[in-house]
């Protein structure tokens, strides 16, 4: 009955197991946060106890119900990166913010179980200290692959992940067989190797932490290597074989936006906050603001190697924000140095 409840909402997939974690979930984290790996993320660290064990964030769960909900874009997701004076943002950035989606459909399902079992429920998606794929592995949605993000049979890289704790015992999936194999695809995509082993990943070396979670400068070191990604990376997602059974998502309010498949880098770096507020509304960009998404831009215009550009990076040296303005004069000084570089107007080197 859960399961055709769930279905019914639109999600593509759904599982369940034990409200506990196994040795090798708690270990990895453990070890992640010993290395420091998670950065600024602080918070990743704040409840560690929590987020290990199910019962130590709420005592009355006996089982977790992981939800999945199908994004995989049409076309190639990295066909952007090929389009220099163009910005690319991750797949599951184009259209609404998945967590209020995902949220209100699973908040759905949650009062459907109350009304139909008695039972207690706590809905999560993203917002509290849960380790959502460990999670889903164990409830038989897919497994973690070698670049640490849950990989499904039938939907490849590409769910959306929501959890419902609930007091209901009900019976456990299996989990799901690692399938990934002898293929290291997704390590070698990478373009900041921000894989040091197999299943471990370094999030300070991350596009999509860098570009999204990281408030300071980004360390020149990757700066290069980030080429046009302005809020997150797709790299190792995108390639993973997996993703050949993976059929389009079907919901429309993730469909990429026409004006945030590809947006030119120069009308971006011309937003102040009222039109970046309205360029983003309802859109996960949102929440990093317009000052560390403009960061980001000036970034990708610096490695460009459009000297058209350098008007619009050489306007952002002034803004307030000394991070954007640091961006900005690296952009305009890379674009300078370039050897297509030498047609940058006067005065603005």
């Amino acid at each position: 009955m859960i399961r055709a409840r769930a279905a019914a909402l639109g999600f593509d997939a759904v599982g369940f197991t034990r409200a506990t974690l196994d040795a090798r979930a708690r270990d990895g984290l453990a070890a992640f946060l010993a290395a420091g790996a998670q950065g600024e993320m602080g918070w990743m660290a704040a409840r560690v106890d929590e987020r290990a064990d199910p019962r130590a964030l709420w005592p009355e769960a006996a089982s977790v119900i992981a939800l999945g909900l199908s994004y995989a874009p049409e076309g190639d997701p990295l066909a952007n990166l090929s389009r220099p004076e163009r910005g690319n943002l991750s797949v599951y950035a184009r259209n609404r913010d998945y967590h209020d989606l995902l949220k209100g459909r699973a908040k759905h399902l949650a009062q459907f179980i109350v009304a139909r079992f008695g039972a207690g429920v706590k809905v999560f998606v993203d917002t509290a200290p849960v380790m959502e794929k460990p999670l889903a592995a164990a409830a038989g949605l897919g497994w973690q692959g070698k670049h640490t993000n849950l990989v499904s049979r039938r939907h490849g890289s590409w769910l959306f992940l929501a959890e419902i704790y609930t007091s209901l015992a009900l019976a456990p999936d299996p989990p799901h067989a690692d399938r990934c194999g002898s293929c290291t695809r997704c390590l070698a995509a990478c373009p900041t190797d921000a894989f040091p082993a197999p299943y471990r990943l370094d999030a300070r070396r991350c596009i999509s932490y860098l570009t999204i979670e990281h408030r300071g400068p980004i360390p020149p070191e990757f700066r290069a290597a980030i080429g046009n990604r302005i809020y997150g990376c797709d790299d190792c997602l995108a390639v993973c074989p997996w993703n050949r059974f993976a059929v389009a998502g079907r919901e429309a309010k993730l469909a990429a936006r026409d004006d945030l498949r590809a947006p030119p880098l120069a009308d971006l770096a011309t937003l102040d906050e009222a039109g970046f507020r309205a360029r983003f509304a309802g859109s996960p960009v949102k929440r990093i603001g317009r000052a560390r998404f403009l960061r980001n831009v000036a970034i990708a215009i610096g490695n460009s190697g459009q000297p058209a550009l350098a008007p619009a990076a050489a306007r952002l040296r002034a803004d307030p924000d000394p991070v954007l303005a640091e961006a900005a004069d690296w952009a305009v000084t890379r674009l300078a140095a370039s050897p297509v570089g030498k047609d940058t107007p006067e005065g603005l080197t």
